[in-house]
This record gives structure tokens, C-alpha cells and sequence, in this order.
């Protein structure tokens, strides 16, 4: 078993990984493939969170989607940080690594195992596959989801060990949550 101080420095590891996997980001612009559709040229995204646009986000199928908690995340990156990529693309590295760290806890609080589930994640941290999803802001649904996931995943576990209805309703609330990011997720 990991002492906290251990259990830290693996996750501080771990966000190195995914920092250094992903630090050409912070050089890199929107592009024209969707960026422009669910971001620079939406009109409905350009004016950050307001109630209109909350509406429009959980009304709507633009771009062939209905994903309002996605809609909403670009809303919010806009209205802090306005139509720069560099930071549109840190939110995507957070939720990257924010995900790697909740895949890291899911393992070693299942398995007991934390070297093995170190291993596994700083895989996921630095997987070539990951690109897409990291790198392109218009996959910002793709991060969300996932993070969303694994806190579905870890509620999960926390109702597996104290069957309780608040621990039950914490796995439908974050799966919720994670299909309003993306609904694909409904597959897992």
C-alpha cells in the first residue's frame, strides 16, 4: 500500500507525463475542421454563459449533436478567456489529466495494486490515441465525457463498498452528466 505522500508524488508524475506528452499545445491555434462550428464562428457560444444560450444549448442538434454540458464548457471558455486557443486547449489538457488521475485512483482503489495502476495510466496519459481528443477543441465533448465517466466509475465503487441511495443517485447524476457531454457514452 501507498503512503499519501507516495500516492502524491505518483500523481504529480503523472501530470508531468501528460504535461510533457501535450506541451506543444500551448503553440497551436483553433483549426478549421469543427473548431470553427463549435467555437469561433458560433454565434451562440460567442457570448459566453448566458440564459439564452443555456437554452439554445440544451434545445439544440447543432453540428448533427445535442450535447448542452459540452456547448456550455465552450461557453465558459469563451466568456474567461475569449477566442484564444491556448487556453481553450488547457481546459482540454485539464480534463486530460484530471482524467488520468481519476483512472489512476479507479485502479489502485480496485485492484490494490498501485504500481500496476500507475503503469496503466501513465499509458493513458501519453497515448498516442489521445491526441484527438486532447489537442482539437471541438473534441472537448471526448475529455468531458470521459471525466464524467470516471467519476460515474468511482461513484460506483463508492456504492459497491457502502450501498447507500445517495452513493446510487451520485452514479446516475455523474452518467447523466457524462451523456449530456456526449452521448455516445451511453455505450459504456
Amino acid at each position: 500500500m501507498l503512503t499519501k505522500k507516495q500516492i502524491l508524488l505518483v500523481c504529480l508524475l503523472l501530470t508531468a507525463a501528460a504535461i510533457i506528452a501535450f506541451q506543444q499545445l500551448s503553440q497551436c491555434d483553433f483549426i478549421n475542421y469543427d473548431d470553427d462550428v463549435y467555437v469561433t464562428e458560433n454565434i451562440h457560444i460567442q457570448d459566453g454563459i448566458t440564459a439564452q444560450a443555456i437554452r439554445w444549448a440544451f434545445t439544440t442538434g447543432y453540428a448533427a449533436n445535442w450535447h448542452p454540458l459540452t456547448w456550455m464548457s465552450h461557453m465558459l471558455d469563451v466568456q474567461l478567456f475569449d477566442l484564444k486557443p491556448r487556453w481553450h486547449h488547457l481546459t482540454n489538457l485539464l480534463f486530460h489529466i484530471a482524467n488520468t488521475l481519476l483512472l489512476f485512483c479507479i485502479f489502485h482503489r480496485m485492484t490494490k495494486a498501485p504500481w500496476k495502476s500507475a503503469f496503466v495510466a501513465a499509458l493513458f496519459a501519453i497515448h498516442p490515441l489521445h491526441v484527438e481528443s486532447v489537442a482539437w477543441v471541438a473534441e472537448r465533448k471526448d475529455v468531458l465525457s470521459t471525466f464524467f465517466w470516471m467519476l460515474t466509475m468511482v461513484s460506483y465503487i463508492h456504492y459497491v463498498e457502502q450501498p447507500r441511495l445517495k452513493n446510487y443517485l451520485a452514479i446516475f447524476i455523474f452518467f447523466a452528466l457524462g451523456l449530456m457531454a456526449k452521448p455516445m457514452l451511453v455505450t459504456l
